[in-house]
């Protein structure tokens, strides 16, 4: 039997977000699509019986789960400076990067391997927009994938044109993107969830961490412009690092009360149920490696409008409208415009409909997963 160990511990680790969703995901997909006779192990930080029970139920079919004795916080210490290996051999698959990226012995072990995912380069690219603790911690665990990684996996093409300058990682880099989940559904009980959330019958979305790099202050700056559209702005996300205070950027913009809301982070259920009713969607994020709230609304046809970053771009290709990032003061006004052109424009806002469902078919978990297993057994 063939076993791809892959480290899991972001599903149970509070402070993680996106990676969470990533990884639970992804892993799924690799138990549904195993080839004959391999089976898929999880990884973790030492947790609690909850935790292993949470699991558990999130990752059906999952073989086993190998949780280390060391805490999640000791743990990633320990692989930053090449300490606390694995049990056992075989193949490894981190969905980030912390990962224990140590020498390993092809020559005489040939299965022996190691993969981790590099989701951008934002520690070198905006650096200002994240903690110093996270910055130096992507860029020590990024030397080490470069001395000791067998395969690195990116979710955008843009994130793999701007490593490559970073670091010469020759034909390791593969890019493997990521989908919408297939929880992400709207449910039969949609009217009372949007009775519950408060969603007007028109509004603008936007969902993401309140953290700096999301570009929310250009967003809410963006209705105080003379061209901006009279409708409310809802905002999806939890609490992140950088203390943006959405209620003092409104305030600050001369925006009335109740303008901008905040929803806080929302079940599956309650997000298909806002991205699927709201009248845009903006993403307005200074930098990302891929952006899945994007794909996310255009699964649902929801119009985008979205900032001019590569990967956003991307990801998005000709679906949404794409807004330039270039002359940070000028950013509200032309958000604010790109969001006029759409909410008066039903023809526009038609076509971007259907541009946005084409274009959300072209992700999928399974081929993602598919594609893992493949680039493992190509190593």
């Amino acid at each position: 039997m063939t076993t791809l160990s892959v480290i899991v511990d972001p599903i149970v680790d509070p402070a993680s977000s996106g990676i969470r969703r990533y990884t639970e995901e992804l892993t799924r997909e690799l138990i549904h699509v195993a080839p004959p006779n391999c089976d898929v192990v999880g990884l973790v930080a030492a947790m609690t019986p909850e935790q292993d029970e949470q699991l558990r139920l999130l990752l059906p079919g999952l073989a086993e789960i190998r949780p280390s004795r060391w805490s999640r916080t000791a743990l990633t210490s320990a692989w930053r400076f090449g300490l606390g290996g694995i049990n056992g051999r075989g193949m490894v698959h981190s969905t980030s990067l912390v990962a224990p990226l140590s020498r390993h012995d092809r020559m005489n072990y040939e299965s022996d391997q190691i993969v981790v995912t590099i989701h951008d380069v934002i520690p070198w690219t905006n650096p200002e927009t994240l903690s110093r603790n996270r910055v130096s911690l992507h860029k020590a665990m990024t030397r080490r994938a470069h001395r000791f990684a067998d395969a690195v996996v990116v979710p955008s093409h843009a994130v793999a044109a701007r490593l490559g300058e970073l670091y010469d990682f020759g034909d390791r880099i593969r890019v493997i993107g990521g989908a919408v989940s297939p929880k992400l559904q709207v449910p039969v009980d949609a009217e009372t969830r949007a009775q519950r959330l408060g969603l007007p019958e028109k509004y603008l979305l936007s969902v993401g961490t309140l953290e700096p790099r999301k570009g929310l202050t250009a967003l809410i700056r963006s209705l105080a412009e003379p061209d901006a559209v009279d409708l409310p702005l809802l905002i999806v996300g939890p609490d992140g690092w950088g203390g943006v205070d959405v209620n003092a950027i409104a305030a600050e913009a001369g925006l009335p009360e109740g303008r901008v809301r905040t929803l806080g982070f929302l079940p599956d259920a309650d997000l298909a149920v806002a991205l699927d009713r709201a009248t845009v969607f903006v993403f307005p994020s200074i930098a990302e490696g891929f952006g899945l709230p994007v794909v996310e609304a255009l699964h649902f046809g929801t119009p985008v409008v979205h900032s001019d970053d590569p990967a956003v771009v991307e990801v998005a290709a000709d679906a949404g409208i794409a807004v330039a990032l270039e002359d940070a003061e000028g950013y509200p006004r032309r958000l604010a415009e790109a969001i006029a052109s759409v909410v008066n424009d039903p023809s526009l806002a038609e076509r971007l409909h259907y541009k946005g469902l084409d274009r959300a078919g072209a992700f999928s978990w399974r081929d993602a997963a598919e594609r893992v297993w493949q680039l493992h057994a190509d190593l």
